[in-house]
């Protein structure tokens, strides 16, 4: 009898594993690992980038997977970041090919099939991602310099988020890891973290971004963005 509960507690504790920090397992492995290689990434350390690659594929990140998120977090950290994400992750492929390591392509992204135009296609991406219907009337910085905004809708929000390698909550997870580890982007982290809710990620699943952030970054960038997190929350209770 006394085998059979220890068999029963430890089952229990597989399905409900607890982490360091006291918070119930919310994020797969899969999901840790994209929280490392984008924060990283932005970060231009190559040495901790190529740890967390290796750690993502151990896990069963697909090597499409990986680099759709190196590809996206350009728009918000940068091109030099992003190609310097992209040359170190084919140096780790190479160095896994070298020791007999096969790894899964896998998905490609789908040909798009709407005839709307990019810049609808992205306007109703941004909708869907912020719950908010845009308005008809330009504000603030779409206002003050109208081009990005265009920009925004018609390549972000139409050309990337219409890949569908990636499924939105996977790209936002891929873009509050960045704007965390950049630091000092607050509104659009708060922003993102808000879209991060409207498309399907729960709160538990966001503290345990944030435990991420604060063991594999620093407790610097994860008290930032604890202190969004509480606040988003709040607001939306």
């Amino acid at each position: 009898m006394k085998s059979i509960i220890g068999l029963l507690i430890a089952l229990a504790g597989m399905t409900n594993p607890i982490n360091a920090q006291g918070i119930k397992r919310a994020l797969s492995p899969k999901d840790q690992s994209t929280i490392s290689i984008a924060a990283w990434t932005a970060k231009g350390d190559l040495d901790k980038l190529k740890t967390a690659l290796n750690t993502g594929l151990d896990a069963g990140l697909t090597v499409n997977q990986i680099k759709e998120s190196l590809v996206h977090l350009y728009a918000y950290c940068g091109f030099p970041r992003s190609l310097r994400g992209l040359q170190t992750f084919m140096q780790v492929l190479d160095d896994r090919k070298a020791k007999g390591l096969t790894h899964e392509a896998g998905k490609e992204a789908s040909p798009v099939n709407d005839h709307r135009t990019r810049y609808d296609r992205g306007k109703a991406s941004l909708e869907k991602l912020t719950g908010v219907k845009e308005p008809g009337t330009k504000t603030g910085y779409a206002a003050f310099a109208p081009e990005i905004e265009v920009f925004l809708k018609e390549h972000l929000f139409a050309d990337l988020f219409d890949r569908d390698v990636l499924t939105y909550a996977e790209r936002q997870l891929v873009t509050v890891s960045v704007l965390a580890a950049i630091g000092g982007v607050e509104p659009m982290l708060r922003s993102h973290l808000n879209n991060c809710l409207n498309v399907g990620l729960t709160a538990d699943q966001l503290q345990e971004f944030v435990a991420v952030i604060k063991s594999a970054i620093s407790k610097k960038e994860a008290r930032s963005a604890q202190k969004i997190l509480d606040e988003v929350i709040k607001n939306r209770k």
